[in-house]
């Protein structure tokens, strides 16, 4: 079928105080994976291409976008397609023509006056050119000018009045909130403070994101959808199955070279573990 908007499957999560599951793939096969995953629970979800996975390929976006826009065309479920974390302007101006609904763009980097204007100038540009855009804050640094924490860094917290104001400032249609979950997490440990998230989702009228979700437990992302994240991201978990999995045969196989072999684990391995987290997302109370 053809591609889903993200907007459009993240807008219908948070109308219906569900989630919808956005996953960060690298390799085909993380591609092929999530997809099968999700079409085992008859899901929709999201393919989410990273910055940092652009990096890994050499700096090129096409050859893995293609193949994620071809994977979702080929879907029995809806398949959406978003570049995350990017915090080149060159690379966002790519979007678009690569087949993405959808951008996180991320300033949260920067000082918060900067911050307000790099997103902003962001979100112009993708409305222009009818992409759904999410962006990113953290804790905000003090009166003497320090720089924020990374918004996902251990302590990192967003406050509910600075994220009404950036919201509105600067016209972003999801906001990516700090709570406790943390990036690249192997140990799902996270204890997210779901009286803030309580908060954040009262004080804003757009999509809340919960990033670092690999490192949060199964009661605690329940938890989360139920207090109104509408979008969560996975990366780490993927990559702790497949690695795991293919540590465990090549381990049982030292002969093994043929890499379709020990590569087909890794992916069945990876889709069992987006239909785990899927189902998990689907248990949020009302």
């Amino acid at each position: 079928m053809p591609l889903a908007p993200t907007g459009e499957l993240v807008t219908r999560a948070a109308e219906t105080r569900s989630a919808v599951a956005a996953f960060n793939v690298i390799t085909l096969e993380h591609i092929e994976a999530v997809i099968a995953g999700a079409e085992s629970v008859g899901a929709p979800v999201v393919l989410q291409v990273s910055e940092n996975a652009v990096k890994f390929r050499y700096g090129r976006l096409l050859p893995l976008a293609r193949a994620a826009v071809a994977a979702a065309e080929g879907s029995a479920v809806p398949v959406a397609l978003h570049l995350d974390h990017v915090q080149s302007d060159d690379l966002l101006r790519q979007a678009s023509a690569a087949g993405f609904s959808s951008v996180m763009y991320d300033a949260a980097r920067l000082p918060y006056a900067d911050n307000l204007a790099a997103t902003r100038a962001a979100a112009d540009w993708a409305h222009a050119q009818g992409l759904w855009i999410e962006a990113e804050l953290g804790q905000v640094g003090g009166k003497d000018g320090q720089r924020p924490l990374d918004a996902h860094a251990p302590g990192a917290r967003t406050d509910p009045n600075q994220a009404r104001d950036f919201v509105a400032r600067t016209g972003t249609d999801a906001l990516a909130v700090a709570v406790g979950s943390t990036h690249a997490m192997t140990t799902r440990s996270a204890s997210l403070d779901h009286g803030l998230l309580k908060r954040l989702s009262a004080a804003l009228d757009v999509p809340l994101v919960l990033h670092g979700s690999s490192g949060v437990p199964d009661d605690g992302l329940v938890a989360a959808v139920g207090g109104g994240i509408a979008k969560v991201n996975v990366g780490t978990a993927l990559n702790v199955a497949m690695t795991g999995a293919i540590r465990e045969f090549l381990a049982a196989h030292p002969e093994a070279v043929d890499s379709r072999k020990y590569l087909s684990i890794g992916r069945e391995a990876m889709a069992h573990e987006v239909a785990r987290l899927i189902r998990v997302l689907s248990r949020a109370p009302d």
